[in-house]
Order: structure tokens, then C-alpha cells, then sequence
């Protein structure tokens, strides 16, 4: 990495305080600096409107404002209610910063671990094309760099012109070293598995970091039909090897409802899998934990793994079969490698790491 810069400023948004003072102290300790956040106040009007206040100068600062747009625990008091902040309200005090720091710092970065809007990342005939309208807006409002984890659909930066540098980080080391520290398995015997045919590419990520098999399922849906608004699934047809013994693993960008990610274990369950465990980095529990805990206590997988990358729900970090992998360190990697201005290749490319602790946990040394 090359020498540290003395312009750094973090600005941590109050949706994840936690995660922003982590990765604070990390980039801290290696610079021996106090810290690096520059402190805000975000303020909320009871008719919903908000604005944000800088406490300290931003001038010629290399600023980075991080922000989990996911965040749903964050809460106000509108017209006498409790309302609980939404991705657009989030999206919205990003601005505000933006707009607060009047073009004073040196260089501006967006650090969206869940990027704005990632779902609504391609239009079908007349309907709104969101994440690409964001991206744009941040653009222009003078962001040079966004940062995002796993994004849904990587083309989504060819939205934005090439002036603006689109990084998007996989967590996939950081998941499979905790995977691999924690489990008991034999690599030659695991599968990667896609949901559905989104998810191929990832599968394949993961797999190659193992060098293992992959398999993939495909959605067959009810075109005649709307439920929730979507199509309803009415089969998982399974494309891939035998998994009878074997040790499969599932993974995906985002755990929703999780009814999808569920179904599918089951049918690895009915054709033999030894194990099942489920890989997501962002979970998001929307339907809650319940069809969670059935399927665990009915066998259907022994473990889900995910990061601290969005905001995870307390009672979650509870159970027995979620695993909380803390990406903070690798969060500040890609923070103090960019503001040094060095490689980021060393950052996106840790297979060698994931090899040799596979050859480290065969031979019983981790």
C-alpha cells in the first residue's frame, strides 16, 4: 500500500454508527491518530423533512460518507407517529451531506455497502430505472468514487460515465475464512449451489475460491399469475451433480423474505445433502425470522452465514443458526488503499488465502 495521506475524513452516518466507528478505529490504530470521523447532526423536522449540519471543517479533506441505506431500525417522530426511515430517507441525508460540504473537500466518496435502489437496476417496459438515476445524481451532485459490496447487478455502473470510478468488493474472503475456521467439512466433497440463474456468477466466485463444483437451480414461475408482485414459483428445477453425502452450500447477494433461499434447501435436503448451509452478505429478514427457525429446527440447514455490511436485526444476531461475519477491517482496507491511492487488485483477489487455509484446515493446523 502506498504512504497514508493526513487529508482523511470519515463522515459516518447515523444509520451505522456502529459499523462506522469500527472501521474508524481500525483505520485509527493503523495511523495511530485518535480518529477520523468528522461529526455530523442530522436533523429531523416532526412534518418528516430533515437537513444536516457539518460541526467541523471539510476543507481540502479526501471525505468518505458512509451510509446503510438499509437501515430500518432508524426512527423519528412525523406529525405525533413513529416512522421508521426508509432506503429513500437515507438516500436523501447522503445528499444533504453532500450539499453541507459545498464542494469544499478535495475528493468526495460515497461508501453505500448496499447500494441505493440495487433491485430496481434494469426497466421492463414503463417503469422507473432508480439505481441508475441515483448513481447519475450522485454524479453530478460532485461524487468521484462510489463504493458498494456485492452489487445486484455489477453492469449497473455503465449508467454513469467513466469519470466516475464505480468500485464494487466482494466479501467473499472474509465470509469463507470464518466458514472455514467454524465448520466441519471435506473441501473435495462441497457444492456451490445457485438459486436461480442470477446467482450463477456468484456461485461460480465462490467455487473457484474452492475450487469446487457448482450447481444451479431455475425458477419456474406462473406467468398467468401476480402474488406480492411477482410471479409465483411453481418448481426449482435442479441443474448440477449429485449432492447425495455431499456438503452443498447456497449463496446470493441478499436474503429478503428468504422463502426463495428456503425452498431451495429443502429440495437439497430431499435429494440427499448431507449438509446445507446458507451464504448471504446482505440478510435482511423482511418476512421476519420465523419461516427461519422452522426450517432449522425441521433440519433443512445447519447454518447462515452473513456480514455486518447492512443493518441486521438484533434479535437475529441471537439464533443459533445465523453467523455474523464483521467486514469492518476489510472496509477500512479499501478506504485507506484508496486514499493512499494504491492497488485495490490485492484487495478483490484473496484466492491463494482461501487455498492455503483449506490445506491448513485438511492438514488439522487451524
Amino acid at each position: 500500500m502506498s504512504k497514508f495521506k493526513d487529508d482523511l475524513g470519515l463522515i459516518v452516518m447515523k444509520n451505522c454508527e456502529e459499523f462506522g466507528k469500527k472501521v474508524d478505529d481500525n483505520i485509527s490504530r493503523r495511523r495511530g491518530k485518535d480518529s477520523f470521523i468528522i461529526p455530523i447532526s442530522e436533523v429531523r423536522f416532526n412534518n418528516g423533512e430533515g437537513k444536516v449540519v457539518i460541526n467541523e471543517t471539510v476543507r481540502d479533506k479526501d471525505l468518505y460518507i458512509i451510509s446503510d441505506i438499509g437501515n430500518h431500525s432508524q426512527i423519528y417522530e412525523m406529525y405525533g407517529y413513529t416512522n421508521h426511515m426508509g432506503p429513500d430517507e437515507h438516500y436523501q441525508d447522503i445528499k444533504r451531506v453532500i450539499s453541507a460540504v459545498r464542494g469544499q473537500a478535495q475528493r468526495m466518496t460515497v461508501v453505500m455497502p448496499l447500494l441505493y435502489e440495487s433491485r430496481q437496476h434494469r426497466r421492463k417496459g414503463r417503469e422507473s430505472l432508480d439505481c441508475a438515476l441515483a448513481l447519475q445524481e450522485l454524479h453530478n451532485l460532485g461524487v468521484q468514487t462510489i463504493v458498494t459490496f456485492d452489487v445486484h447487478d455489477p453492469n449497473i455502473q455503465n449508467a454513469i460515465p467513466t469519470s466516475v470510478s464505480f468500485e464494487n468488493f466482494y466479501p467473499t474472503n472474509t465470509i469463507l475464512k470464518s466458514f472455514i475456521r467454524n465448520e466441519d467439512f471435506d473441501a473435495k466433497d462441497i457444492v456451490f449451489i445457485a438459486p436461480d440463474n442470477g446467482a450463477v456468477d456468484r456461485a461460480r466466485y465462490y467455487a473457484d475460491m474452492f475450487q469446487a463444483d457448482v450447481g444451479m437451480f431455475h425458477k419456474r414461475r406462473d406467468f398467468s399469475k401476480i402474488v406480492n408482485g411477482k410471479n409465483p414459483i411453481v418448481a426449482h428445477e435442479y441443474l448440477g451433480r449429485d449432492v447425495s453425502g455431499r456438503t452443498v452450500i447456497i449463496v446470493d447477494d441478499m436474503i429478503a423474505s428468504g422463502g426463495s433461499m428456503l425452498e431451495v434447501a429443502q429440495e437439497l435436503k430431499g435429494r440427499g445433502a448431507k449438509k446445507v448451509y446458507l451464504i448471504s452478505t446482505f440478510a435482511m429478514f423482511t418476512s421476519g425470522l420465523n419461516s427461519f427457525d422452522e426450517a432449522y429446527k425441521a433440519g433443512l440447514f445447519d447454518k447462515l452465514y452473513s456480514t455486518n455490511l447492512t443493518y441486521v436485526d438484533a434479535h437475529a444476531k441471537k439464533r443459533p443458526w445465523f453467523k455474523e461475519i464483521d467486514c469492518s477491517s476489510f472496509v477500512s482496507d479499501v478506504i485507506d488503499t484508496l486514499n493512499a491511492s494504491g492497488s485495490i487488485t490485492e484487495i478483490k483477489n484473496g484466492k491463494q488465502k482461501i487455498l492455503k487455509m483449506l490445506e491448513q484446515k485438511k492438514n488439522g493446523e487451524l
